[in-house]
Order: C-alpha cells, then structure tokens, then sequence
C-alpha cells in the first residue's frame, strides 16, 4: 500500500496556525504514516484558475482532511474543495480544530459522523479507514 496522501482543508483566515501545527505534527505523531502536501495556493488567483488548480491537487492524493474550526462552515473555499473531493471520489473526513467541537457548524458536505477530535491514535484511525474507501477501495 502506497504511504498515504493528504490534502489539507482549512479556513485561511482563522485557522491556519492550526493548519500549520497539524501538519508539523502529521509526521512525529500520527500511528499511521501518511504525508500532507502543502498544496495551498500561495498567491490569489482568479477563481477559475484556482479552481482548476486545487482540483489538480485533490485528484492526487489519497483523501481530503477538513481541519474545522470554528468558523469553517462560512469558508466557501472549505465547501468547494469538499465538492471537489466528492466528484473526484477522494474520501474526506474532519477534525475539530481550534476550540470547535460537535455543536460546531459544518461546511457544506461534510457529515458529522465523518469529523473526530484531534487526537492522532483517532486521526491514524480515520486514515486508515479513509485508505479503503473511495478512489482507495480498487
């Protein structure tokens, strides 16, 4: 089984120091090895082009994690790249982030039972599931 690919999803504006801090973390503490590519644009873009690239970069990785803090349900780029996960069949999960928690409002696509805390013995757990679901289970 090939080392599993993330693609990290987070609100920009509020969350991305935790977006920073998951993905320092991902490699020393995760019982489940996988890698998370910063793939974030790194300059705006016109919507098209972002689009286009983003879905690029979704369609290359194993599963989509939604980091959802607690303001995620209002990113309409957090939405979109649900969407694009879901077209592209690239299983997502999420994980509360940020002081959010199961009273918390989802982005659009994201169910409740598919979002767990932040613990990575439950993250490991969700990546595993997520390797044999989707574009995963061939």
């Amino acid at each position: 089984m090939p080392q599993p690919r993330a693609f990290l999803s987070f609100d920009f504006d509020h969350d991305l120091d935790q977006k920073v801090m998951f993905a320092g973390q991902a490699t020393r503490n995760s019982p489940t090895s996988f890698t998370v590519e910063d793939w974030s644009s790194k300059s705006p873009l016109p919507q098209a082009q972002w689009e286009r690239l983003i879905e690029s970069k979704i369609s290359n990785t194993h599963m989509l994690i939604v980091l959802v803090g607690r303001w995620a349900s209002s990113a309409t780029g957090v939405a979109k790249e649900i969407e694009m996960a879901r077209r592209l069949n690239v299983p997502t999960f999420g994980v509360y982030v940020d002081g959010a928690g199961s009273t918390t409002p989802l982005p659009t696509g994201l169910g409740r039972g598919r979002v767990v805390a932040w613990s990575w013995p439950t993250v490991g757990a969700a990546i595993q599931q997520m390797m044999g679901e989707g574009k995963n289970a061939r």
